[in-house]
């Protein structure tokens, strides 16, 4: 009985290390792989710490926000709404308002910070694996 509960312990500590939850609007195919230099001129909007810019991402996704959030960290989401993706249409791509992202196709809010949603209920922004390594960044999904 003791190993039960240690086993319970253990498995219920393991599985809420999970910190978003599954949205199940985000498609499975997404493939997201992208490298860029941040520090060139064709990203300049990127040289700063606050700085964004869209990018360009193969389909299912409608392209990417990348954020500049410290001076080595980056935040990268989805422009595809992460609630009620359709509802206005199937190519309808969020934006940025600094320090917002906005779904105005359904009338939501999220923090670029962090992707979280501000107003309502719902999913958080999806979000994507950054690596920068001082010179290349790296986005990525699983």
């Amino acid at each position: 009985m003791k190993h039960f509960i240690t086993y319970c312990f253990c498995v219920l500590l393991f599985s809420s290390c999970n910190e978003r939850p599954e949205n199940p609007n985000m498609p499975d195919d997404v493939y997201i792989n992208i490298t860029i230099d941040p520090n060139s001129t064709q990203y300049h909007e990127l040289n700063t710490v606050g700085g964004w810019m869209y990018l360009t991402a193969q389909y299912p996704s409608r392209g990417i926000i990348v954020y500049h959030y410290t001076y080595d960290e980056f935040k990268a989401y989805d422009r595809t709404p992460p609630n009620n993706p359709n509802s206005c249409s199937n190519n309808y791509r969020l934006f940025v308002e600094l320090p917002f992202v906005i779904d105005n196709c359904n009338n939501l809010k999220y923090n670029i910070l962090d992707g979280s949603l501000l107003n309502g209920n719902g999913y958080p922004l999806i979000e994507y694996f950054t690596e920068y390594d001082g010179n290349l960044l790296r986005i990525f999904s699983d």
